[in-house]
């Protein structure tokens, strides 16, 4: 036991660098192949022969699904543990720049699992089996590609800015000197922030307005758009948190 207190690993310290090295090889998989399927999937399917397409979505697309859902899985579970193996974690580490910063980052990618599982695996279901020739009855192979493009091109969306905070967090955050000792800030900054990306993702559900196409959905029509939307999100978010902090 005393050779094993001697290799860092079996430390607390350990812990979290196993962690972070789980979360950093699961996390580039699952934000890889969500780049992989909108930058390059969405775009060639459409320049596909009818039969080309139905054969990949057949055998192609479920193989990237599994290792897509599964690795959202695993960030998520890495991503915990590291919380779990801080020796600062307290209730005051979440009143911190840093404590902030991270849980933006949280939320954006707690939204993003739960698109995955949710959302987009459900209805990718439905494309697959009716590429497949197993389509369930009274099922929409069309309703259900458009549900799963918004919720696929709004997880895009949040990635960027969720990569900016949690990347972000040991660096402008602890470094920049914010003052977040209020609390009123604090629940301010959350509040304003996580309102605007509520409406973002009830936009992508077609809670406000369906899911056909509308000026307030065009964002997300082309992974162009979707790119630059998921910038102008990130300049938003750290434009408030300099505002309140």
């Amino acid at each position: 036991m005393a050779i094993l207190a001697d290799i860092a690993i079996f430390t607390r310290d350990g812990g979290v660098i196993l962690s972070r090295w789980g979360h950093y090889l699961a996390g580039v998989t699952w934000i890889g192949l969500l780049y992989y399927f909108n930058f390059v999937q969405v775009p060639s399917f459409a320049t596909f022969e009818a039969a080309g397409r139905t054969e990949a979505i057949a055998k192609l697309v479920p193989r990237a699904l599994w290792w897509f859902r599964w690795a959202a899985v695993l960030t998520v579970l890495f991503g915990l543990s590291i919380l779990a193996f801080q020796d600062q974690l307290n209730g005051d580490y979440f009143k911190s720049a840093g404590g902030i910063s991270i849980s933006t980052g949280i939320v954006l990618a707690l939204i993003m699992f739960l698109n995955v599982w949710l959302v987009i695996w459900p209805n990718q279901k439905i494309i697959i089996a009716n590429a497949q020739g197993n389509l369930p009855a009274g099922a929409d192979p069309a309703a259900a590609g458009r549900k799963g493009l918004l919720a696929s091109r709004t997880n895009t969306l949040f990635s960027i800015p969720m990569l900016f905070f949690m990347g972000a967090t040991s660096h402008f955050a602890v470094q920049a000197g914010f003052d977040t000792s209020e609390s009123s800030k604090r629940g301010a900054f959350m509040g304003v922030s996580f309102l605007i990306i509520l409406l973002l993702e009830l936009n992508a559900l077609g809670v406000l307005g369906g899911t056909g196409q509308a000026p307030h959905r065009r964002y997300m029509e082309t992974h162009r758009d979707t790119i630059i939307a998921g910038f102008v999100l990130t300049a938003i978010l750290y434009v408030l948190f300099s505002i309140f902090f």
